[in-house]
């Protein structure tokens, strides 16, 4: 590869008129911005753009020779449809050169409205497959922000195999959870981290301990703040991450100061320039790499890019952490009195209201069964110690429902990078044979897998973040055949989405739910063991104790992956009068025992054919509840619908 000055160009965070002229002045080949609407960095009003200002950085950057793209990159509720559509409109007046997206919403309004600028896909998309960028191909996007999580290595490869333009973050405060994956913010305080008012559940205090015991096993870590992930910094490795094909150079800070981008962006720029003038001749300028390391925010980390984190690239101790935006809180219990002053959601019934379980194991298939279960899904993660599905057990499952009269869909990752992809084809034919009910989906790329090499039904499952009717349009339109509510959705969003959407929809009414997933071992970077070594520590069930007194369990995954549960179990048994219409009502057992997940099956199923029978005269006794409350491994609480908008 011949490099020149245009081979890679390098990206600047911009928050207002000030740090676009400083981003510009430092060498910044391009910036990226928001408006006033519809982006991730929405905590503070004196930052973003206006409309009029919009064109008038548009106008400066391209009398600069700087491109400029313009973040959308926000879900956005049915509500904001409208807006939103405004809005493409005028920008399409403005012409900037790239809109970063997440939602899949934008992609239908971008066709609907015949809008030529070109899309990016936001990291918020959580791109880590091939699969999911040949179908985003053919919505115009023309460049991927692919995952934190990729190593420069995976990435490399998948340049090779799409062909597509790779923008890369290299420099700035990083998330661990997956990006798009986490929900605590918005569960937690109605202020969603999809949204762009992450209140960083991320960066409280923790202990981590025995879950079944509540034995604090990091009585010697180096600190409390167990998920604050440094400071991606590549600056040493320029050479690794041109070589492996990246195009776009990223720098995150679109709340940071004028001063501190441009002393960034110099310093880059001038490492850049030096590689790509001599790459033989090339060496880091140490004193530019002590002037960037003595004025850190945080201590710095390559993340994922060069291997599997560790223990050092965690910020346990604190110190360095430049602004704690929230403190631990209780998790809301069950009260939602706003579901109660809102008219219930006004659909034609089905005649047997659908009643699906999620389960672990074979034990726990035939106990929902036996109480009334329509649709059991099994597959996808399984959590240590519970052992994988075999095919073997699947094709038992299958018989043991059909006794019951009911249905199995088999679950799949909701992450899939290169190697899952590549096991998912093989059980994908596996199944054609087999012959489930169906298939259930977490990402783009499983989608187009699913569709492409079976010929089964595939619903989308809570991970593609629906949360407005045109992405539930999408994901027809590409052939899902059912899709679930995302779980940071308030009642009158979800009634929103109900109402105008063009598929049926699943809503999670009971279950361990998860707040975020991490790629991370987070038991093994506070106790400090080795996996390879001792891979039954991770068979054992970890929590984290916050300052609040909550207790978030971590479930590790076949794969290595780190799942941190909310502190209370979803429970939304006394609104189920209100969630009349809902095609599909599901309980999520998979970390449940079958004695446990029989007896929420029983008491659901109960429930809805009362609500069905009765009508007008049915009334919720909350003596049912008690008897759930009495067995249910934690408290329960609301979740999202304790919001009237989750924001």
């Amino acid at each position: 590869m011949l490099l020149t000055r245009k081979s890679v160009e390098l990206l600047a965070p911009v928050g207002n008129w000030e740090v676009l002229e400083a981003a510009v002045k430092a060498g910044a080949d391009a910036v990226y911005l928001g408006g006033k609407h519809f982006n991730m960095r929405m905590h503070r009003t004196d930052t973003n753009f206006d409309n009029e200002m919009l064109k008038k950085a548009i106008a400066y950057a391209h009398q600069h020779d700087v491109h400029l793209y313009i973040t959308i990159n926000n879900l956005l509720s049915d509500q904001e449809i409208e807006p939103m559509r405004e809005y493409l409109q005028y920008l399409e007046t403005i012409k900037p050169d790239a809109l970063l997206v997440q939602d899949l919403a934008v992609l239908e309004l971008v066709r609907e409205l015949g809008i030529t600028i070109p899309l990016h896909t936001s990291v918020m998309m959580n791109t880590h497959n091939e699969h999911a960028i040949n179908k985003l191909k053919e919505y115009g996007i023309t460049r991927i922000v692919v995952g934190r999580e990729m190593t420069l290595s995976e990435l490399s490869l998948f340049k090779e195999r799409t062909g597509i333009e790779v923008e890369y973050f290299m420099h700035g405060d990083m998330c661990i959870s997956e990006s798009g994956q986490c929900i605590h913010s918005g569960v937690v305080f109605g202020q969603s981290g999809n949204r762009g008012r992450c209140l960083k559940p991320c960066r409280w205090a923790y202990k981590l301990i025995d879950e079944n015991t509540g034995e604090i096993l990091d009585t010697d870590s180096p600190g409390p703040y167990k998920l604050a992930l440094n400071d991606m910094c590549m600056y040493r490795n320029i050479p690794e991450l041109i070589q492996a094909g990246v195009y776009s150079f990223k720098i995150e800070g679109r709340m940071r100061t004028a001063a501190f981008v441009e002393g960034i962006v110099k310093t880059y720029r001038q490492a850049i320039d030096s590689y790509i003038a001599d790459p033989c001749g090339y060496t880091t300028d140490e004193a530019a790499w002590k002037d960037l390391y003595e004025n850190r925010s945080r201590d710095f980390t390559t993340t994922f890019a060069l291997g599997q984190p560790t223990a050092k690239d965690i910020g346990f101790s604190g110190r360095r952490e430049p602004r704690f935006f929230s403190q631990a809180v209780k998790e809301a219990g069950l009260s939602a009195p706003i579901v109660d002053k809102i008219k219930p959601i006004l659909l034609s019934q089905p005649k047997k209201q659908q009643l699906a379980v999620r389960v672990a194991d074979l034990a726990s298939v035939k106990a929902v069964c036996q109480n009334g279960a329509n649709v059991v899904y099994i597959g996808g993660e399984s959590f240590k110690p519970v052992k994988v599905w075999t095919l073997a057990e699947i094709k038992e499952a299958i018989n043991m429902a059909n006794s019951y009269n009911a249905k199995i869909i088999i679950d799949t990752p909701r992450t899939t990078m290169r190697r899952e992809c590549a096991e998912l084809e093989q059980f994908f034919i596996e199944l054609n044979k087999i012959k489930p009910a169906g298939i259930m989906v977490s990402n783009l790329g499983s989608l187009s897998l699913a569709k492409r090499l079976t010929n089964l039904p595939v619903q989308a499952d809570f991970s593609f973040n629906t949360f407005n009717h045109l992405s539930v349009k999408f994901l027809k339109d590409n052939g899902a055949v059912m899709a679930v509510a995302s779980l940071e959705a308030s009642y009158p969003q979800v009634c929103d989405m109900l109402a105008a959407s063009q598929l049926p929809i699943e809503v999670i009414v009971h279950g361990a739910t998860e707040s975020m997933i991490c790629d991370h071992n987070l038991p093994a970077m506070s106790l400090g063991f080795n996996p390879l070594e001792n891979p039954e520590f991770c068979d054992r069930h970890y929590a984290l104790l916050d300052t609040a007194k909550e207790v978030h369990p971590i479930r590790i995954d076949q794969y290595g992956r780190n799942h941190i549960l909310f502190a209370k179990d979803l429970c939304l048994l006394p609104y189920l009068t209100k969630l009349q219409g809902v095609t599909s009502y599901r309980i999520e057992a998979q970390h449940y025992t079958a004695e446990l997940a029989g007896l929420l099956t029983k008491t659901y199923r109960s429930e809805l054919d009362k609500i069905k029978t009765e009508t007008t005269a049915y009334q919720y006794d909350p003596k049912v509840l008690d008897a759930i409350k009495k067995v249910s491994p934690r408290e329960l609480g609301s979740g999202a619908y304790r919001y009237r908008i989750s924001r």
